[in-house]
């Protein structure tokens, strides 16, 4: 593997707040620190085998999509510069093009997921009941089907290593007010909106995805990571077809190659196969050419030419 391939970070000029699935969080004071791994977690567990310029290339997705979408609500992008605080010339250049300088916010523990095709966990619980996330939907719709309207279902935000649990909006009322629940709904069904309509202008069809929020100031702000592959299902629209599952840009690829093998969900998870890395890169870095509409700089991208 390339030597840009960043699996863990340490800086030691800066505290380390965070270690999450993916991210290391450093604390610089009035700000956050956001540093995007190559590390890929599925069901929830942190696979070993990390995806060369997987991180870099989720902050250029998050960094354009956090553009794109300040008409719709705050988010806490501030800049993808590596800080003046990191003074180590090999953690510099580890960290170029993967990391995010964002505002501090107060996390609220609602994860705001839309879902806009019948897919995934939904799909199955469909098929069992004519519900998804207990919403009922009309009957007789095929598995990938483009829903009517979008809907929201939100989930608990659990710790690492804990599974996320689907819970009805009334419920996000009790643990966050209903006022701010209602303000995260509705951002999170225009945002879905808005940036479906301009993937799909892109060949991109953004199946379902997960917002988070928090407070900063009292206002209602976009916070981690935004519509990237990590966080969405991302399919491509010139291979759609409803009645099967969908090829992928996202990590639904691994998963798939994870259940193919037997893997329990639990950890320790498996080493993927170079096969399955190198495809696994080869999916995100064609979403991200699809959205930017460019060819991509690998001098930009960190770690990309060990995914060939």
């Amino acid at each position: 593997m390339s030597q840009n391939v960043v699996q863990t970070t340490s800086l030691k000029e800066l505290p380390l707040i965070k270690r999450g699935k993916v991210r290391d969080v450093y604390d610089m004071g009035d700000a956050l620190l956001i540093v995007a791994t190559d590390r890929i977690s599925c069901f929830d567990v942190v696979l070993p085998t990390p995806i060369p310029g997987k991180g870099a290339m989720l902050t250029r997705m998050s960094e354009m999509w956090f553009g794109l979408t300040r008409n719709v609500v705050r988010n806490h992008f501030r800049s993808a510069e590596v800080p003046a605080a990191v003074t180590n010339e090999k953690d510099r250049r580890d960290l170029q093009g993967r990391v995010m300088v964002v505002d501090k916010a107060d996390a609220l523990p609602v994860e705001a997921i839309v879902r806009g095709y019948l897919s995934g966990s939904g799909w199955v619980e469909y098929q069992r009941s004519g519900t998804v996330c207990g919403i009922r939907l009309p009957a007789r719709l095929g598995e990938s089907e483009k829903l009517p309207e979008p809907i929201y279902t939100p989930s608990t935000k659990a710790p690492d290593g804990a599974h996320d649990e689907n819970i009805a909006f009334e419920k996000t009322c009790d643990i966050l007010g209903a006022r701010v629940a209602e303000d995260i709904r509705r951002a999170s069904l225009r945002l879905y909106k808005e940036a479906a309509d301009y993937a799909a202008r892109r060949g991109i069809i953004i199946a379902d995805t997960k917002f988070e929020f928090g407070l900063v100031g009292g206002e209602l702000t976009l916070i981690d990571e935004v519509l990237t592959p990590d966080s969405s299902r991302f399919w491509p629209a010139g291979k759609y077809a409803v009645g099967r599952s969908q090829p992928s840009f996202d990590k639904q690829y691994v998963r798939d190659y994870l259940n193919s093998i037997g893997w329990d969900h639990n950890p320790p998870a498996p080493e993927l196969p170079d096969a399955v890395v190198r495809e696994t890169a080869s999916k995100y870095r064609e979403a991200l050419r699809l959205l930017t509409q460019n060819e991509l700089d690998e001098a930009e991208l960190p770690g990309l030419e060990s995914a060939r």
